[in-house]
Order: structure tokens, then C-alpha cells, then sequence
């Protein structure tokens, strides 16, 4: 049974709660460190420490709020229809009961499409929720929807910048407030109002540092592999087996894939990932690009790379999610 709208509400509203405690947190520290910190804390005398302080932190917060913002609002699109069954397949589809035939009919369409990747029993990946073959790499997300999406191909290389510059802009309070905190802690500075404000600050940034940091680690070893999430603990299977290293191509091309060619555009969250999150490149089976486009606009629409976002998929409108990585 398909759920209320009531509880669609509710479902939406509590997607924002992770959002707003990630803001209120952020807005928190940027008081802490300005106000109570930098005006309250640093002697006047240290005037030129004051605005070194104000400076770095002003860049590492917009760097991590930019990349943040687009993370959550890279804008879901629909597969291409080129993955939708022709209107006759799908009668034929739809009206047979056996399995085998169902397989049939599929493996039919999925010849005119850059699909490698299969079930674990060796079966065509289909949607009977979105009615599309699954493109290689994408799965069905019945959790998410638009707001608060989960990371996929048009949104990683922001979520991977948001991770590193969280850990930079926690690394910065840390490094600036330690010496407050020392003198705090020892009672060197008078009790103020802004004790407590720079002792939580410290211990609030170290703790997400330490979260955050470990978790960056993680997700640049599966760049560095060229793997998602779900794929480094289950491997995509292609038609000779399981292999988890099927869509590595080396660690320069595997960066390449997530953040591109042009290096002067990696520390800033633009997109710039390689591919249309249709088709990819394997090492076991070779893909021309040029030809998989081709196929893509003869039987559909591809949509321009930058707006493709195979991650989401609504409960009214039929989405997949593509290189599938963690929720923000």
C-alpha cells in the first residue's frame, strides 16, 4: 500500500532534520569563533593574529558551505528513456508470467544498450518500480527523494569536497583555539563568557574531525579504486562473474572519473566529473563513449552531463541512482 500523504509530509520533514542540526551547528561555531573568540578572547594587542585567524576561517567556512549546498541541491533527473522498454516489449513484458521469458525479452532490448552488468544470477537488471533496465551502476533508492538526496554520479565530487574541506575547516578551529583552550582549561585567562564557548568549540571540532577525517579516508580509497559504496562490498557482476575491480581503470583515470581532467578545477564544486552517468568504462569490456552516446540519442534523450543525477529516486517519479555513495 502506497503511503499517505501525511506521511510523505512527514517523511520530507524529517529528511531536513540532518540539514538543520549540520547548520545550526555551523552557525554555533561561527559565533563561537568570531565573537567569543576573536573579539572577546584575542587581546587586542594581537590585532594582526586576530585577522589572520578571521581570514583562513572565512575561506575554509565558504569553501565548505559551497561545496555543502551543492552537494544537497544537485537536481535529480530521470534515466534517459533510452532504458525504458519500447511500448511493444513492455505489453509483451508485462502480460508474461514466466520469468525465463521475461529474461528474454530484456536481454532483446538490452542488446541496444551499453549494459555490461547483471544480477547475481546472471539476470538483466530491470525496475519494475521505474520500468526501466538499470543502467550499469545504478540501483534503486526507495528512501530518498529530492531534498537531502543521496550522493550519486552528478553530486560525488561535491560530497567529496565537502568532506575535505569539514575536515579542514574542524583542522583550522582546532589548530587556532588550541592555545585558547590550554589557557582556559589551566584558569591563565580569567572566567569569562567565553570559557565555555571556547572549551565546546575545541572538543565539539576535534570530535568531528576525527568522524569526518575517517570518513574522507574511505571514500578517497574508493575513488582511488574507482568503486561505490555498494560495490566494495558486493561486486558488480559482469557476464564472466563478480568483479570488484570490473570498473577500475588505473588511479590517475579513476580521479579523473570523479573530479576530471583539468586539475585547476578539483578544490572547487563545479561539476567537472567525466561521463553522462549512462555508461562506463570497464576493464573487461571495451566501451567507445562516442558509440554508447549514439545509441543513448537514438532511443532517447541523454541528459547534459552536470544535470544528470542518477542517485534519487522519488516515490512519484521514476529515478535510479547512479555510483550510489552515502546519504548527507
Amino acid at each position: 500500500m502506497a503511503p499517505s500523504h501525511a506521511l510523505r509530509c512527514c517523511k520530507r520533514a524529517l529528511n531536513w532534520v540532518p540539514v538543520l542540526f549540520i547548520n545550526l551547528v555551523v552557525a554555533w561555531s561561527y559565533y563561537a569563533y568570531v565573537v567569543e573568540l576573536c573579539v572577546y578572547t584575542i587581546p587586542k594587542t594581537n590585532n594582526a593574529e586576530r585577522i589572520s585567524y578571521l581570514v583562513i576561517f572565512h575561506i575554509f567556512l565558504a569553501m565548505f558551505i559551497w561545496s555543502y549546498w551543492k552537494t544537497i541541491w544537485s537536481k535529480p533527473a530521470s534515466p534517459s528513456t533510452a532504458f525504458a522498454l519500447p511500448r511493444a516489449e513492455k505489453e509483451m513484458y508485462e502480460k508474461e508470467q514466466r520469468a525465463e521469458v521475461q529474461q528474454e525479452i530484456l536481454k532483446k532490448v538490452a542488446r541496444n544498450l551499453p549494459v555490461y552488468t547483471r544480477t547475481a544470477g546472471g539476470a538483466i537488471r530491470y525496475c519494475d518500480f521505474c520500468q526501466v533496465i538499470k543502467p550499469d551502476r545504478c540501483h534503486h533508492c526507495s528512501s530518498c527523494e529530492r531534498v537531502n538526496n543521496c550522493v550519486g554520479f552528478s553530486n560525488y565530487k561535491f560530497f567529496i569536497l565537502f568532506l575535505a574541506y569539514a575536515t579542514l575547516y574542524c583542522a583550522v578551529i582546532c589548530a587556532t583555539v588550541v592555545q585558547y583552550f590550554i589557557k582556559f582549561w589551566t584558569k591563565q585567562l580569567p572566567d569569562t563568557h567565553a570559557k565555555f564557548h571556547i572549551l565546546f568549540l575545541f572538543f565539539v571540532a576535534a570530535l568531528f574531525f576525527i568522524s569526518i577525517v575517517s570518513l574522507y579516508s574511505y571514500h578517497m580509497w574508493l575513488v582511488g579504486k574507482n568503486r561505490t559504496t555498494i560495490e566494495a562490498f558486493r561486486g558488480p557482476v559482469f557476464a564472466n562473474g563478480p568483479d570488484k575491480n570490473g570498473f577500475s581503470l588505473g588511479f590517475k583515470r579513476n580521479v579523473a572519473d570523479v573530479f576530471g581532467e583539468e586539475e585547476k578545477y578539483w578544490i572547487f564544486p563545479v561539476f567537472s566529473s567525466q561521463g553522462d552517468g549512462h555508461s562506463f568504462v570497464t576493464r573487461l569490456v571495451h566501451i567507445d563513449p562516442e558509440q554508447a552516446n549514439s545509441v543513448l540519442q537514438q532511443n532517447g534523450k541523454i541528459p547534459v552531463a552536470g544535470e544528470t543525477n542518477l542517485s534519487v529516486v522519488a516515490d512519484d517519479e521514476p529515478h535510479t541512482e547512479g555510483k550510489s555513495k552515502e546519504k548527507t
